[in-house]
C-alpha cells in the first residue's frame, strides 16, 4: 500500500468513484466539478492505492488558524466498502501524521457525523479526542 496525492485528471476521475461512496448528494460529474472549485482554494486528495486498486480516499486542507495553529484539516475520509475493516483508513491516519509532521503542523483535525458509531470508534482507536461540538446553521435562509 502507498498513499499518493492526487495530481492528475484520471486520478481525479478515480478516486471519485470512491468519494461518492460517502458523498452520495453528487453524480460523478457534479462531485469532480465541485472537487476543482475547492481545489482553487486549498483542497487536496489524498488516496491510498495498492495493485492498482483505490483502497481509501481522503479530502483535506493545510490551514492556520489562533486556535489550531498550522493544522491539516480531513474534510472528507472514506475506504473503499470493499476494503473497510483492512487497516486501511488506520494507514491513511498514520500518513496523515507524519506528512503533519512534515509539513510543521501541530494538529490534525476533523468531524464525524453524530450518528457515525463505527467511524467514531475508529476515530478514537487511532488517538483522536472528542475536543468540541460543532455547531452549524445549514439553510441560512430559513427560520
Amino acid at each position: 500500500m502507498e498513499v499518493r496525492l492526487v495530481n492528475s485528471e484520471m486520478e481525479l476521475t478515480a478516486v471519485a468513484e470512491v468519494i461518492l461512496q460517502l458523498r452520495t448528494q453528487y453524480t460523478q460529474n457534479s462531485l469532480i466539478e465541485q472537487i476543482k472549485k475547492q481545489q482553487e482554494l486549498g483542497y487536496q486528495l489524498a488516496y491510498v492505492v495498492s495493485n492498482g486498486d483505490i483502497l481509501c480516499v481522503a479530502g483535506f486542507v493545510v490551514g492556520e488558524k489562533l486556535a489550531w495553529g498550522k493544522h491539516i484539516y480531513i474534510d472528507d475520509l472514506v475506504t473503499n466498502e470493499n476494503h473497510r475493516s483492512d487497516g486501511v483508513g488506520t494507514f491513511l491516519i498514520n500518513w496523515f501524521k507524519r506528512y503533519c509532521l512534515e509539513l510543521g503542523c501541530q494538529q490534525l483535525h476533523l468531524d464525524s457525523g453524530i450518528q457515525k458509531f463505527p467511524a467514531h470508534r475508529f476515530y478514537l482507536t487511532n488517538r483522536f479526542n472528542i475536543a468540541s461540538h460543532h455547531f452549524s446553521i445549514t439553510n441560512i435562509n430559513g427560520k
